[in-house]
């Protein structure tokens, strides 16, 4: 008999929520914050683990560990994703919890930060085997989600499908329909227009104000795009609508270079029609993914996963300029290599809050219940994120800091201040 053995972490890896609490030190030291307000702020309010019985098409009933983490709920209702990954784990989990707490108070927008995970490979089950998972996790988890109490959304390995399962399942249990329970629904359910673009949208936004800073011409500028999902896909298109020429792009079936420019359109439509992948792309060349990271190119946009700009290859990045489309993709010992190398950073917490600030739209219509139009979707979307750009920038001049630390400025700012209006704990 084999018996089970914790394994060892791997150490040219960071811990997702060290590294957040690395930088929101440095914040909280420039900030001079009380030792009562860190104390509360560093530490996620509430961590739940559940086990999660499924019935399988087997017939087997197999137990998935499931998390939530409900990071701070000083500002509003805690608010973000879940995640369904085979390699999810809890300190992932509070980390992206913790960020979600800094996304909001970035964007000014009235939620705390939560995150969900359970621990299973979504690509290899059924549409039958991942409903009766979502359902069963809605149910372990049915004190704590609430349209004033806890919001789910979607995240890596869910969508608007397990969206609209788990807010049927809530609703079972209220005996009546309660669409504010989840964002990120299908449009049918009470989603909203421009949803599904949102996160995209919000990195062109912070790319072009950014460019803007620089004093960089969209038309005589290069971008990378690591990551081809909804994000890279939204971003690239948005940007080459601008005048950006995307020179590279990549997911998980490899790296694409064209020297004179992607026709993103093409594909986009070419992803589409091959089950999401752009494997087999005849619009580029093939190229090792790890040089699409280090290729010379005006921006890159890292919008895939965590940790892929390290201490192992930031020496070699020629970027100018860095948005992060992706949550937590720049490790906190690569920070200073960055910042020594002037190479301006518009980090995960301000760039990819664009989808935040869409499920706060489709929270609020779906209390008012009213449909908002697309143009006013995607306008108010684009004010906030370019009010909140403004704000970070101000902050990196005023305190001489690189603007992810004055992106946590901001934020812990916004929920220390609120913290002490509301008398503190």
């Amino acid at each position: 008999m084999m018996l089970y053995k914790e394994p060892a972490p791997i150490k040219d890896k960071e811990n997702p929520f060290e590294s957040m609490m690395s930088r929101f030190n440095i914040a909280a030291e420039v900030l001079g914050l009380d030792e009562e307000t860190y104390n509360v702020l560093k530490s996620p309010s509430r961590q739940v683990i559940v086990n999660v019985p499924v019935t399988m098409d087997d017939g087997k009933v197999r137990v998935f560990e499931g998390f939530r983490v409900m990071h701070s709920n000083i500002l509003g209702p805690s608010k973000g994703g879940i995640r369904y990954a085979p390699d999810v784990f809890l300190d992932e989990v509070k980390a992206l919890a913790a960020w979600m707490t800094w996304k909001c108070a970035v964007v000014d927008i009235p939620y705390g930060g939560a995150k969900g995970g359970i621990i299973c490979d979504p690509y290899s089950m059924s549409a039958g085997e991942i409903e009766r998972l979502t359902r069963a996790y809605t149910n372990s988890l049915i004190d704590i989600f609430g349209p004033d109490r806890d919001i789910p959304a979607p995240d890596m390995g869910t969508g608007p499908r397990e969206m609209a399962w788990l807010m049927d399942e809530y609703s079972k249990t209220r005996g009546s329909t309660e669409h504010a329970v989840v964002t990120g629904k299908p449009l049918v359910l009470g989603g909203s227009l421009g949803r599904v673009e949102a996160t995209g949208r919000g990195v062109m936004v912070s790319a072009m104000a950014a460019m803007e800073k620089l004093g960089m011409d969209p038309n005589k500028s290069t971008a990378a795009i690591q990551g081809f999902g909804n994000v890279g896909a939204w971003a690239a298109k948005l940007m080459a609508e601008r005048g950006v020429k995307i020179l590279g792009i990549s997911d998980v079936s490899g790296a694409y270079w064209n020297d004179n420019g992607i026709d993103i359109e093409e594909a986009i439509e070419y992803k589409n029609a091959h089950n999401g992948r752009l494997e087999g792309y005849k619009g580029a060349e093939g190229m090792d993914p790890d040089e699409l990271l280090t290729s010379k190119v005006d921006v890159l946009i890292p919008a895939a996963v965590e940790d892929v700009i390290t201490i192992h290859n930031v020496d070699k990045i020629q970027a100018r300029l860095i948005v992060e489309g992706a949550n937590g993709p720049t490790s906190y010992k690569a920070d200073n290599i960055i910042n020594e190398k002037g190479i301006m950073v518009v980090p995960d917490i301000l760039a990819n809050s664009g989808g935040v600030t869409v499920s706060y739209f489709e929270w609020v219509q779906n209390r008012m219940g009213f449909k908002w139009t697309l143009d006013r979707v995607n306008g108010r979307a684009e004010r906030i994120m370019n009010e909140a750009f403004e704000r970070v920038y101000a902050a990196s001049q005023k305190y001489n800091v690189p603007m992810r630390i004055a992106a946590y400025i901001v934020a812990i700012d916004k929920v220390a201040m609120t913290y002490k209006y509301r008398g503190g704990f």
